[in-house]
Parts: structure tokens; C-alpha cells; sequence
């Protein structure tokens, strides 16, 4: 059994759309990491995830919107709350969407260890040159990222890349970003690992859906570097389940965000 949920319901390791499901009645007792995953302009899903780290208590938290040096800053100034971390590590300039968004995540951080994920360009034009495990380096092979993919999953992981970008990409830069994300998620895994090893957990895992799949994402890779680990993965879709999808341990429908057109910028 991968998890319960607060009353009689019971969702099994490969479920349907587990239909119903809300954001107050997930138990997050039990499980080494919990990846909380967001669409990253949505308020809701923010107040969501701070609503899931008071009742969790974490150890640490990763977050794929801070550098590791930026977590380590994040770190010093906590205490002063989350505006002066907003001063400290440069957020807004930062080109994550607007702090005021992520303070409640921060305001309930409580004690917990903070660990930051997020890539440096640099690295991101490399995977995207030269593949996700030329930047890893020797962490590579330990979360199955010198293998290619599969013909299936690259094909479908190209066609979500391909629509997330409103069909605009040239069809040869998709392989491209696919190291790029291949990438992100190695990071965000190292750091949970890193999190895990120096000050113990739970560990919750501040992500994008994208990452928090457990097909392809953190979870995947946490499962081939330590297969022990007690992993759940939470996804926040906007406007309720559609069909039967089972990206997610745990699928929690919202609410979507007032937002202008995204392809427009395409156009």
C-alpha cells in the first residue's frame, strides 16, 4: 500500500485517478519523502503545500526554485522570515513568479534544513549539448540517468514538451529539453539525498508536477539510487482529473490560476 487517506479511502501502488481527492485529507505520516508538487503560478497549490509541511514537520525541505548557495543564504537569514529571505537570496530577480506566492511555503518551514536544486544556466545549456549526465557527473549512473530512454518514453516525453511549448520548439531541439529536465530532476534527487544523509528526515520536496511524476521524476530516480526509501508524490491539477492518469501517488484537483494566454508569447 503506497498511502492512505484520512477516512475510509484507499488508493493502491498503481491506481486510476484516486477521484475525490482533497488537499486537507492526505496522511503524510510514514514516508521518508514527500515530493509536493505545483504548477508554479497557481496560489492554491502554494497554500496547499504549506498546509502539508505544518502537518509534516520536515526535517529539511528542497526547493527547485533556490541554488544550493542560495538555500545555504536562505538558511542563514530563516529565522527573520520569509521577506527577509526574499531580500537575502535575490528572488525577484530570480525569474521564478512572484514571491508573495511562495511565502506561506516559506512562512511554515518551521526549523526544518533548507536545500535548494535549482540549475545554473550554464549547466542547463551543457545537459542540453552534451546529455543530463555529462553535468551530474558520477551521481549519474546511480539514478539511471547514462541510460537512454526508451523509444515509448521519449517519444511521449517529446509530445509533452512539444505542447507545453504550444507546438512553437523545432522538432529537434525536444530531445534537447528533455536532457534539460532529465537534469532538474537529478538535481532535485541529489538533494534529497544530500538532505537525507546530513540531517535526516522526512524531507518534503518543493517541485513543478513535471518532477514530481513518478514514471520519470524524482520519484523514479530515488527509487533506482535507494530503492528503501518510503516515497510519495503529490500532483495538484488544475480543474479536476482527466481520465484515468497515474502520474501521481497522490492526485489533488484545484482550482485553476487567473492567467493571461501562455501561448501568446509564441505568437
Amino acid at each position: 500500500m503506497r498511502f492512505l487517506l484520512a477516512g475510509a479511502a484507499i488508493c493502491l501502488a498503481a491506481p486510476a485517478w484516486c477521484a475525490g481527492v482533497a488537499a486537507d485529507a492526505v496522511e503524510l505520516g510514514g514516508f521518508d519523502v514527500v515530493i509536493m508538487g505545483e504548477i508554479h503560478d497557481n496560489p492554491e497549490h502554494h497554500v496547499n503545500q504549506a498546509a502539508w509541511l505544518t502537518q509534516m514537520s520536515p526535517v529539511a525541505v528542497v526547493f527547485e526554485m533556490l541554488t544550493p548557495t542560495q538555500a545555504g543564504i536562505a538558511q542563514d537569514v530563516q529565522a527573520d522570515g520569509p521577506a527577509a529571505i526574499a531580500r537575502a537570496t535575490g528572488w525577484a530577480e530570480s525569474g521564478w513568479p512572484d514571491f508573495t506566492l511562495y511565502a506561506p511555503v516559506f512562512r511554515a518551514l518551521g526549523a526544518a534544513s533548507i536545500f535548494g536544486a535549482d540549475v545554473a544556466r550554464g549547466d542547463l545549456r551543457a545537459a542540453m549539448a552534451d546529455g543530463a549526465a555529462s553535468v551530474l557527473g558520477d551521481d549519474a549512473a546511480a539514478f539511471g540517468l547514462t541510460a537512454p530512454l526508451d523509444v515509448d518514453e521519449q517519444a511521449r516525453r517529446e509530445k509533452l514538451q512539444a505542447d507545453a511549448h504550444c507546438g512553437a520548439l523545432p522538432a529537434a531541439m525536444l530531445p534537447t529539453m528533455i536532457e534539460a529536465q532529465r537534469l532538474r530532476d537529478g538535481m532535485l534527487a541529489r538533494a534529497v539525498i544530500q538532505a537525507l544523509d546530513t540531517v535526516g528526515g522526512p524531507v518534503a520536496v518543493i517541485t513543478g508536477n513535471g518532477h514530481a511524476r513518478t514514471d520519470w521524476g524524482v520519484p523514479a530516480l530515488l527509487k533506482t539510487a535507494r530503492p528503501e526509501l518510503r516515497v510519495l508524490s503529490i500532483g495538484q491539477i488544475e480543474d479536476g482529473p482527466p481520465g484515468t492518469d497515474t502520474s501521481f501517488d497522490v492526485p489533488i484537483a484545484t482550482s485553476a490560476a487567473v492567467r493571461d494566454d501562455p501561448c501568446a508569447v509564441f505568437r
